[in-house]
């Protein structure tokens, strides 16, 4: 199969011959291949003067490579190499520009795609002379969360917040969670500290919830020796401590019998501390635990070391209480010290019982020495808001409405209930609300024999 190029009027313009197929060739295409220079004819001489041999031959392997693909055993359609050419997606200077492909994604001499180097593969096997020691790939890198060890000031800050409100919703489970999230370290023994001096400025019920929560430690959070290391520092803290609470020394004596109750620590761990002791006062606190420790009746009653407090207590208990209360005031009209009882009771829903209870003992008392005492003391409870307008109000009105029985014992029940609630009102005790709803009790009395000897009402 032979090609060649035409030459119209010897001119340098060149014509694409069309191209011809099973072995035929024009008579005015000069021969490329195979053609002996000698041979050629004046138009083949000018053929070469013209175009290199060179530029000749490589055009042809182009057109021979071109049509080799357009053609199947010799045979096809004629396709001119122009329209060939045209269509071919291939550069037509057979070298291209070196340009990268479509969105820069490669290319000969180009870096790729924007950020195809993080897809690449690490080399995972460590001979690869592409393996990355730090990669975290490889499997031998782990990455975790690293909670830095609080500090001494840390500690205090965080867990006093945590055990105040523990004081209020009582869910040890939380406080447990809540340390956990926390790196304390070797300072563990410290939470029990905190917790112990927090209790101590609190009602008895903080305290017992306190025992509660050192025995719920035991279960995973602290040992028996950070317990231990705990109550040495409260011991050795003592002489600051009781110049907040002057029953430091009891206190801590209680709360050591209860964690030997509650297997936190060994009794002859309470043994030697007290031949160890660094202070008189802790040498109190270890004297009356060793009390609490040596009774066995008392034994099997230090899980009521703090006793029953709060709403938990029976209502005769707390009848009971309130009124041997009032007989200590009553003995030594101290109503500071009525105040602080009263609030150690921790039934701020019951003190209306108290109210009931003064007015009644000062009506059977009779004496207006008693009275004013009384009134003294519902005046310094109202004032302190110990006793709420709420509470005093419900007081006033049960003993209003049990005068009827009250009378059985005590027949001039009404008039003394008058002249009492005309010196509460005086006091700023009560509200005239209050006074309003006093009752006058109806007076009995005979008419004349005429009226046939009955009985009449009148309503004073």
């Amino acid at each position: 199969m032979d090609f060649g190029v035409k030459l119209m009027n010897g001119s340098d313009k060149k014509e694409e011959a069309p191209i011809l197929l099973n072995g035929d060739v024009d008579e005015d295409v000069v021969e490329v291949n195979g053609i002996d220079e000698g041979s050629k004819s004046p138009t083949d001489k000018t053929l070469a003067d013209a175009f290199p041999s060179d530029r000749i031959k490589r055009k042809a392997k182009r057109l021979v490579k071109h049509l080799a693909k357009d053609t199947t055993n010799g045979s096809g359609p004629i396709v001119t190499a122009a329209r060939h050419m045209k269509n071919s997606r291939k550069p037509r200077n057979g070298f291209g520009r070196g340009l990268p492909k479509k969105g820069g994604a490669g290319g000969k001499g180009t870096w790729g795609a924007y950020g195809s180097e993080m897809n690449s593969v690490a080399a995972l096997d460590y001979k690869d002379p592409n393996y990355d020691s730090e990669s975290l790939d490889n499997g031998d890198i782990h990455l975790e969360a690293i909670i830095p060890e609080m500090t001494d000031d840390e500690i205090q800050k965080n867990v006093e917040s945590i055990i105040l409100e523990y004081f209020e919703h009582g869910d040890a489970g939380e406080v447990i969670a809540a340390l956990e999230e926390m790196n304390v370290g070797q300072k563990k023994h410290k939470t029990i500290v905190i917790a112990v001096e927090a209790a101590m400025d609190h009602k008895p019920s903080h305290r017992e919830m306190t025992s509660v929560l050192i025995s719920e430690f035991m279960e995973g959070v602290v040992t028996s020796e950070d317990v231990a290391k705990a109550f040495e520092i409260l011991l050795g803290n003592l002489p600051d401590l009781i110049l907040d609470a002057p029953d430091a020394a009891t206190i801590l004596g209680n709360f050591i019998a209860r964690a030997v109750a509650d297997d936190c620590i060994s009794v002859g761990l309470v043994h030697s501390w007290k031949d160890m002791a660094p202070n008189e006062h802790a040498k109190a606190a270890l004297t009356h635990a060793e009390v609490l420790l040596a009774d066995k009746i008392a034994m099997l009653r230090l899980h009521n070391v703090w006793g029953v407090g709060g709403g938990g207590q029976p209502v005769r208990a707390l009848s009971k209480r309130i009124s041997m209360l009032l007989k200590e005031y009553l003995s030594s009209n101290d109503a500071t010290e009525a105040g602080r009882c009263l609030r150690e009771l921790e039934v701020p829903h019951f003190h209306h019982e108290l109210v009931y209870e003064a007015i009644v003992m000062a009506l059977e008392s009779m004496q207006e020495s008693v009275e004013d005492a009384i009134c003294r003391l519902l005046k310094s409870l109202f004032n302190s808001c110990l006793v709420t307008p709420d509470q005093m109000m419900r007081g006033f009105v049960r003993v209003f409405e049990d005068l009827p029985d009250i009378c059985i014992d005590l027949p001039p029940a009404y008039s003394l209930i008058d002249r009492f609630v005309t010196k509460a009102q005086r006091h700023g005790c009560i509200t005239d609300e209050v006074v309003r709803q006093v009752p006058i009790r109806g007076r009995k009395r005979f008419v004349s024999e005429g009226d046939g000897g009955k009985v009449k009402e009148d309503i004073l």
